[in-house]
């Protein structure tokens, strides 16, 4: 959600060869290539997939399901682990809080999981750089309903550049719902459990590049859940 003095409102194994007697250099390379694999799929925080071609889209697990591996905490605000679910929640000082990656993304496809158990008033920001709990970059909003969830926000700028049309599904209170982010040059899509929100084109978010943050509002007596945050790297 926006600021409040802006607010508006981790594979295996090689196939088995006919048994030659007491060949030891099959018996070699049967271990190294079991070694390689298992060395492979230890990986964790890593990319999920590799290719030869430089140029293939990676997939990241931005969250490992067990640690904050890869994120910084900004603010008070408390950021934990819980189920296999990275939590947010109001802390006693009821300020803004953000969970930012340590890696920047430019080009990407984000897909996650949100659950509001409270007052859910939160936002997922791209492209964002932060000093302390002054962040500067834009956010795809996740807040109760009617407040425009999937909608794209400037923090300390711009305000409001796009809002979800009141026709579109709104998002789910007390359940999970399906976010998707997609910002690929000057161009920012998201969708909400499926259905497109909004799209927008704007020159100054084509010049940016920034972490990816989590957002608590301040204000006290929030609590939300998030899962399955996997990215897509474009460029």
């Amino acid at each position: 959600m926006v600021p409040q003095h802006q607010d508006p409102h981790s594979v295996t194994g090689a196939p088995r060869r006919a048994r030659r007697p007491r060949s030891a250099g099959i018996a070699v390379a049967v271990v190294i290539a079991a070694a390689a694999a298992s060395a492979s799929s230890g990986c964790a925080g890593r990319a999920d997939s590799e290719s030869s071609d430089p140029s293939a889209p990676q997939v990241i697990t931005l969250f490992d399901g067990e640690t904050l591996d890869g994120w910084n905490v900004h603010g008070t605000e408390s950021w934990y682990v819980e189920d296999g679910e990275l939590v947010c929640e109001s802390g006693p000082d009821a300020e803004y809080g953000y969970l930012a990656t340590e890696r920047s993304f430019t080009d990407f496809d984000l897909e996650l999981e949100f659950l509001q158990e409270a007052d859910g008033n939160s936002g997922v920001f791209f492209r964002s750089s932060l000093d302390g709990v002054i962040i500067e970059g834009w956010q795809a909003e996740v807040a109760p309903p009617g407040l425009y969830t999937g909608g794209i926000y400037e923090s300390y700028g711009r305000g409001w550049l796009i809002q979800p049309e009141e026709s579109t599904p709104d998002v789910q209170m007390g359940e999970w719902n399906e976010l998707r982010v997609r910002v690929v040059g000057d161009t920012v899509t998201t969708w909400l459990n499926g259905v497109q929100k909004v799209s927008l084109v704007d020159e100054e978010i084509g010049k940016a590049s920034g972490s990816i943050a989590l957002q608590i509002h301040d204000g006290g007596g929030i609590k939300v859940r998030w899962r399955r945050l996997v990215l897509t790297e474009l460029s």
